[in-house]
């Protein structure tokens, strides 16, 4: 029975350690954002930390995030690093009763790794970036040690080692509470932190534009249930970028410089300056790489900003074809991610803008504020740059941007493709005449002609909306008579070049996934 007794004292002891951890963690995490809140809210440990796990992830296991999780891409990563947070810190805590100094020293040793995360971050401002990493984890080594002193083994009589459980479960109920007021502050301080930027942005007025984008034919909007609208809502546009933490970034402050190899005259911009400006209006699809073929990361806005062009020009910038010595532009955000673009594409002419309007408002957050880039024609990991502060002219052999160094491919024009928005895969249309319609894009070089096939018959052409401009998708519709049994549907798309979209299937990596979008439908 002595054996047993003992054998029971040490679980519940191994229990209340594991407790001791979790409670230990928790305050860790709380007294660092407490330290963010004060110092810098992006340099936050989880911040940090998934970072780092963004930037050393293969390029082909970020892909599939995308792919799997959509926009929640950063939360799933966000409850990764605590769940394993919270597992390492069960394993300290269950060690602590009997090894303190050890178990106390391991929650150390992770505010240590986010320190050097946060030093590591392209958008650290210095040494106080690591402070709140460093916080947490003294304040979660403090914790436990002191925790686990009241879990530790004793050789009391019953009632006393019952009274001492008691104790620390007391101990730690308030701590844990502590910890959470403490943390409740910190949450409070970095969303004061974003303020300015929120009064930025409501009270900007966008000026009207200069050249205004044409009205939107009504034939170029189908009435077909089911179909994507031409103009994507703001709420419903596609994000797809690494920041765990969206940037706030107050107008007030924001600057743009412009410099590097062949800039003879560089310039640094504030938002006032640019809206001053000459602006131009346009309607522009935009679509990432990630997309697969079929897939949601594609969408249409009309966008307000500055000619990228001409601020090059004003800085003394000539295209490759013009004699000029850079042929790549960089542009980097606030958040230290860099795109990297042809120069010889932004200044042939199209509609490159930096952009600081969506949708006749200011930019929502989440896609840029207050400045972005937009070009027509490029997937956006060239040329999308969102809250840009820097372009620097510079050579595609003298420097690799951010996913580039991770196997993507240095340039990226986008591939022509079709999409099916109905029927919707699996759906079970009645027989009789099911309307088949969806959108087509080549941005830049526009849409002439969508074909639809069911199942290996001949193909047949759709009908086409009216395209409002090379840079944008194209609706399509085609009537199909609909049979008993299963049936696949195929579409394919030929652009303004006079070229079809391949049937060959590719990945999405390294420059954008290729293919023809079918659905499998079953009319009963």
């Amino acid at each position: 029975m002595q054996g047993v007794s003992s054998f029971r004292t040490t679980l519940s002891r191994t229990a209340l350690g594991a407790l001791a951890g979790l409670v230990a963690a928790f305050t860790a995490l709380s007294v660092a954002e407490l330290a963010a809140g004060l110092v810098r809210p992006a340099a936050g440990p989880v911040t940090v930390v998934g970072g780092a796990v963004i930037d050393r992830t293969p390029a082909a296991v970020k892909d599939f995030a995308i792919r799997t999780f959509g926009e929640n891409d950063k939360v799933v990563l966000q409850l990764g690093i605590l769940a394993v947070l919270a597992v390492i810190a069960i394993a300290l805590g269950a060690l602590a009763p009997r090894h303190r100094s050890a178990a106390a020293a391991g929650i150390l040793l992770f505010g240590i790794v986010g320190a050097a995360a946060a030093l590591s971050r392209p958008d650290a401002t210095g040494i106080a970036d690591a402070l709140p990493s460093m916080a947490g984890g003294a304040a979660g080594a403090l914790t436990l040690y002191f925790l686990a002193s009241k879990a530790a083994p004793s050789s009391a009589p019953s009632s006393a080692d019952d009274l001492s459980r008691r104790g620390f479960l007391v101990a730690a109920g308030t701590t844990a509470v502590v910890a959470g007021s403490v943390g409740g502050l910190g949450r409070f301080l970095s969303g004061r932190q974003g303020q300015g930027a929120v009064a930025s942005r409501d009270g900007l007025v966008l000026p009207k534009p200069a050249s205004p984008a044409r009205a939107v034919a009504p034939g170029v909007q189908l009435k077909v249930p089911g179909i994507s609208p031409f103009t994507t809502p703001n709420r419903d546009f596609y994000r797809v970028d690494t920041a765990l933490n969206v940037p706030r970034v107050d107008a007030a402050t924001w600057r743009l410089r412009i410099g590097g190899k062949g800039v003879t005259r560089p310039r640094t911009y504030t938002l006032d300056e640019l809206l001053a400006r000459p602006l131009i209006e346009r309607d522009i699809t935009l679509t990432c790489v990630s997309n697969e073929v079929g897939g949601p990361y594609v969408g249409t806005a009309r966008w307000l900003g500055v000619p990228l062009a001409d601020l090059l020009q004003e800085a003394g910038v000539r295209p490759p074809s013009q004699g000029g010595t850079a042929d790549q532009l960089v542009a980097r955000s606030v958040d230290g991610m860099t795109l990297g673009s042809p120069v010889e594409d932004v200044m042939d002419g199209r509609d490159a803008m930096l952009a600081v309007g969506m949708n006749g408002e200011p930019l929502p957050f989440d896609h840029g504020f207050p400045v972005r880039m937009v070009v027509p024609g490029l997937y956006g990991y060239v040329s999308a740059c969102k809250w840009i502060t820097d372009i620097e002219l510079t050579t595609f052999d003298a420097y690799d941007p951010y996913w580039v160094k991770r196997k993507w491919a240095r340039r990226a024009p986008i591939k022509t493709q079709a999409r099916i928005d109905t029927p919707k895969p699996f759906a079970g249309p009645a027989a009789g005449t099911v309307l088949v319609a969806g959108v087509a894009w080549a941005q830049h070089r526009g849409i002439t002609r969508v074909e639809v096939r069911i199942d290996d018959g001949p193909w047949r052409d759709a009908d086409l909306a009216p395209q409002a401009t090379a840079d944008t998708w194209r609706q399509w519709s085609y009537p199909w008579r609909a049979t008993t049994g299963g049936h696949t549907i195929t579409v394919r798309a030929t652009d303004g070049t006079g070229q079809t979209q391949t049937e060959q299937r590719t990945p999405t990596i390294p420059d954008g996934a290729s293919g023809r979008h079918s659905v499998f439908v079953t009319v009963p």
